[in-house]
């Protein structure tokens, strides 16, 4: 950002932009000389969507998220086997709520790789990395974000899933940026989510899930990032792997 901001407080044919910057069009001339601000004008699209999970009871939620029915815990062994982890490699788990993915991941990346469980709410956070540790496993760290990024480092990753979490994102535009800049060069994003088709989804998808899954590819294609596969083994679901440009 610093570096825009040297840009922007060039001369410009004689008139010094840092008093552009100051006046009333400040905003817009930063935007113009540097396009990634735009994010932090962005607007939320679904305020509110989170509010449940301000403060989660993990144990209620546990019988939410894992319990029979729900298709992505009905098929959590078709999605991993979907991913195609190797050992060694570092990855993401974005939404990872109560952590059944996040563990599962663990043990397909072995010791030499790592998983972070990120998440808004610092309840599941906590019991996430509780839970890895009960199990075993020392490869599982934990990151409490917010809704304008994931909280990890630039090139840190290889792969971010996620799962039934993209209609939560509040801000997408930044998200997205953020996790651009998280993956390594030529790195993946895996995004479940749910089929939202009028006439085919039931009333709640179609109250509650902001985008169907055209709007979510563009969304996705427009932050630098390129669909590769498109598996069709879900239902009420779909499963995208895109790839960092």
């Amino acid at each position: 950002m610093m570096s825009c901001w040297r840009r922007a407080s060039r001369p410009i044919r004689g008139v010094r932009a840092t008093r552009l910057l100051s006046g009333p069009f400040g905003l817009l001339v930063l935007l113009l000389v540097c396009p990634t601000w735009a994010v932090f004008a962005e607007q939320n699209v679904n305020p509110g969507i989170n509010h449940n999970y301000v403060d989660p009871d993990v144990s209620q939620w546990r019988g939410v998220f894992e319990r029979d029915g729900r298709e992505v815990w009905d098929r959590r062994d078709d999605i991993i086997r979907e991913l195609r982890l190797r050992p060694g490699q570092r990855v993401a788990d974005v939404g990872a709520g109560t952590g059944f993915f996040t563990l599962m991941m663990a043990r397909a990346v072995g010791s030499s790789g790592h998983v972070y469980a990120v998440d808004i709410a610092r309840n599941f956070v906590n019991s996430v990395v509780g839970r890895a540790r009960d199990d075993g496993l020392g490869n599982v760290s934990g990151v409490v974000n917010d809704q304008r990024g994931v909280g990890l480092p630039v090139g840190s990753v290889d792969l971010v899933f996620v799962s039934d979490t993209y209609h939560h994102f509040e801000y997408p535009r930044s998200m997205l940026a953020s996790i651009h800049a998280a993956l390594v060069p030529g790195g993946e994003l895996v995004v479940i989510d749910f089929r939202r088709e009028p006439g085919r989804s039931n009333p709640w998808v179609m109250r509650h899930v902001r985008a169907g899954e055209a709007e979510v590819t563009a969304e996705i294609e427009a932050a630098g990032f390129a669909l590769r596969e498109h598996p069709e083994f879900m239902q009420g679901q779909y499963f995208l792997r895109f790839v960092r440009n």
